[in-house]
């Protein structure tokens, strides 16, 4: 496997930035926001001053096509024709590599009928560039299956259903991730709120499959999530800014389902002019919270996800899971809150003992209208239960039946730890 990123690390990348060019200054703020890479076509010798300040670059200097998907171009299953290996090997005769550069961008939202074309360009540079790995991101759940076509050619997907294209994936690119993007506050705010609704149980879709397939294949699962509202057709600053808890409730929910690499789009954290929004702030606060509690997250692997209390709350009605009313693993029994509220909760086992844990979203208020305050109750025998929120450990109570309690608050991510 080619690549600088550690594996047992959490990450958090900007997937491009808005806003004003990069310059020393910007590129010094950017790396105080707590990221720790960003997509960017760069060279020498903004490389030096990423190194200088701690900042991976997945470049995209490489990508050849950026957008692969089947929208109409004429190439999707032409891709070996129109971009024959050469294309992805030959820059490697005078390839100038640099400390900096951490992977290489190979395009956006690929056809699967091109799968097994881009498995042979993925083997190509891998074998062509020695420290950096191929990046490839893949279509979310929304996208166009087939229309009327046996061949596919104008489907998004290039199959039937999003299960038998992460499949395909899986089968044909042997890439040690899979990463998508989703988006559920996208659209005009006249027609935010009804496609929200739409979108989230939709998001919570899109992670459950394809955590399923990082399960089952060892991969790692990346998400590139929404750093900010657009305003429909018009990608220039927005309106109104995504709240801390609209960041958060995308970030978390990832977290129940195992991510290891997080990513922002559209994150607008400067101005064209160069000063910092007020998003600059919301984004640098989820980086340190997320991080310091990774210290103790990544400790863990994710072996299922559950969802609890959902049928009590109509807007996830079509989460194609089945919800529980509380959670039984063995370990942690009878888990639920005290107000029946939705909880996605990541089940986790230790890498380096035999302590268990649990990764509890709480999920009531995606739209951040109505945040409520509750606890999480459960019983663990025998067990030394230790919980973390950000860098603070939350308090445990021992209720006077045994079980225990632990505070959450709406879009909140906790890891309660049994020993």
């Amino acid at each position: 496997m080619n690549t600088r990123m550690d594996r047992n690390r959490f990450y958090f990348g900007f997937h491009g930035l808005n806003g004003a060019p990069l310059d020393e200054q910007r590129i010094r703020e950017i790396a105080e926001t707590g990221v720790d890479f960003l997509m960017h076509s760069a060279c020498l010798p903004k490389l030096d001053l990423f190194e200088k300040y701690g900042l991976g670059v997945i470049s995209t200097w490489f990508n050849p096509l950026p957008h692969w998907g089947g929208e109409g171009y004429g190439y999707v299953g032409r891709m070996e024709e129109k971009f024959p290996l050469e294309r992805y090997t030959k820059p490697a005769e005078t390839f100038k590599d640099h400390p900096a550069i951490w992977g290489l961008g190979m395009g956006d939202e690929p056809n699967a009928v091109d799968f097994p074309y881009i498995g042979t360009v993925v083997d190509a540079v891998n074998n062509a560039y020695p420290n950096q790995f191929p990046f490839l991101n893949l279509y979310p759940i929304h996208a166009r299956v087939a229309e009327n076509t046996e061949d596919q050619i104008k489907s998004d997907l290039g199959t039937m259903t999003y299960q038998e294209y992460i499949d395909k994936y899986c089968a044909y690119i042997p890439n040690h991730y899979i990463s998508f993007d989703m988006y559920p506050y996208r659209g005009s705010p006249r027609k935010r709120l009804i496609r929200c609704r739409r979108m989230i149980p939709r998001y919570f879709e899109n992670l459950r499959l394809v955590a399923e397939a990082c399960r089952k294949t060892d991969r790692d699962l990346w998400v590139v999530v929404q750093g900010n509202h657009d305003e429909g057709d018009d990608y220039g600053p927005p309106s109104i800014f995504m709240t801390l808890n609209q960041l958060r409730f995308q970030v978390y929910a990832a977290m129940a389902f195992g991510v290891k690499t997080i990513m922002w789009w559209e994150s607008w954290i400067f101005t064209d002019d160069g000063e910092k929004t007020e998003q600059y702030d919301r984004i640098t606060q989820i980086h340190n919270e997320v991080h310091a509690l990774a210290e103790e997250y990544m400790k863990y692997r994710n072996v299922s996800t559950h969802f609890v209390s959902f049928k009590y709350y109509l807007d996830y009605a079509k989460v194609n899971q089945e919800t529980v009313d509380s959670l039984y693993t063995g370990v942690f029994l009878d888990v639920k809150t005290d107000v029946e509220a939705p909880l996605i909760i990541g089940q986790m086992a230790s890498r380096v003992d035999n302590s268990q844990a649990l990764m509890v979203f709480a999920a009531d208020d995606p739209f951040d209208v109505a945040p409520l305050e509750y606890n999480v109750t459960f019983q663990a025998r025998n067990k030394t239960i230790t919980a973390y929120r950000g860098a603070e450990q939350v308090p445990v109570t021992r209720l006077e039946d045994g079980s225990y309690s632990v505070p959450i608050s709406s879009n909140q991510g906790i890891l309660i730890v049994a020993r």
